[in-house]
């Protein structure tokens, strides 16, 4: 089937260009190549903070150019084998371009802020850098359906008042306020659909695909948006935040005293030098192994949370049930997966498994 071969495939080299990049990290670090990088560099700065955002910049330079192929292999070429991007080449490469712009702006400060903690705030540099990434993170959820999307996608409220009044009356049953209801022509770049709750506060909206608007019913939608409003009735989103957050914390911490105790045996005497930053991503990727399922399972029983709210406040199990096939078919979802796979990768229970649920909860 077309779907597993996609799917693997886009597995398989996910796997494969974590392996390499690790590889690359480890060697970056082991070998003299930092300290070569980092002092080349230090010939055009005397400030250490400017040296450090060259070797990021030099080193994220270096990464982008030896992996094109493969994100270029991945990204465009699978997309449109298997007819699902409607990108151009020119587009791809003007797309790529913007989140590459978007991601410096939020993401220099606090990398220059990573290497301020390091300076001042010693082995405690990770808490004052955690707390940075939660308010940032908060930040971010409140910003990003009104300024940062908008700068991918023209977002538009909208126009179906049928469709509008099934969602305010789904919302209102759920115990939020919705007034913000929008759709954004996901179609520019893909075939796929989605829908999504975003936003914090103020910010709080509903954004619906053109693509899931073009090609699902009013029903199906209003099945796939009571799924959304679902993670919200269960607090999943306060739950997601407050695991996060410790989770976070916990991260930070493990990776400040892996990295000081692997220090010495790259030859590093102090964690200030700049040559020596690689380990901590070396060290974020091997705690990322080992939080990825554990991550993984308990979004997939909010997943499953949520699909029990949509038929219970709906009662249409059934056309849920259609429009989560309908979904996975028209993006190319693998409807039943290798189960080690999908307990160690998938963010979501397969299609097969959910609709199993449904039918088994609500005996249809």
């Amino acid at each position: 089937m077309d779907s597993k071969k996609y799917n693997n495939t886009k597995l398989s080299l996910g796997i494969f260009k974590g392996v390499v990049t690790f590889i690359l990290l480890l060697l970056l670090v082991s070998t003299n190549l930092s300290r070569i990088i980092e002092n080349y560099l230090s010939g055009f700065t005397s400030n250490n903070y400017v040296l450090f955002l060259l070797f990021i910049i030099s080193v994220g330079i270096l990464f982008s150019i030896l992996f094109f192929p493969l994100n270029y292999y991945t990204d465009f070429y699978l997309e449109h084998k298997y007819n699902l991007s409607n990108q151009t080449f020119f587009k791809w490469i003007m797309e790529g371009l913007k989140v590459l712009i978007v991601s410096a702006v939020i993401g220099t400060p606090i990398i220059l802020f990573l290497f301020y903690t390091l300076i001042n705030y010693g082995a405690l540099w990770w808490l004052p850098f955690a707390i940075l990434l939660f308010v940032v993170s908060v930040v971010l959820a409140r910003i990003v359906p009104t300024i940062i999307l908008p700068l991918f996608y023209k977002v538009t409220p909208l126009e179906n008042e049928e469709l509008k009044h099934k969602i305010s009356s789904l919302a209102k049953e759920a115990g939020i306020t919705v007034e913000n209801v929008y759709s954004f022509d996901m179609s520019k770049n893909t075939k796929k659909a989605n829908a999504a709750f975003t936003g914090l506060g103020k910010s709080k909206r509903i954004i619906l695909g053109d693509t899931l608007l073009e090609n699902f019913s009013l029903d199906e939608i209003e099945t796939v948006i009571a799924h959304e409003l679902g993670h919200y009735k269960k607090r999943h989103i306060l739950k997601n935040i407050i695991i996060g957050t410790l989770s976070s914390f916990l991260t930070f911490f493990l990776i400040a005293v892996l990295y000081d105790y692997s220090l010495k045996y790259f030859g590093f005497s102090d964690r200030t030098i700049i040559a020596a930053i690689p380990l901590l991503s070396l060290w974020a990727m091997i705690i990322g192994l080992v939080q990825a399922p554990l991550t993984n399972m308990l979004s997939r029983k909010f997943e499953y949370e949520a699909d029990n709210y949509s038929v219970s406040v709906t009662n249409k199990p059934v056309v849920f049930a259609d429009a989560l096939k309908k979904l996975n078919e028209q993006n190319l979802g693998d409807e039943n997966p290798n189960p080690f796979v999908e307990w160690y990768f998938y963010s979501h229970p397969s299609i097969k498994k959910r609709i199993e649920t449904i039918e088994m909860n609500f005996n249809y």
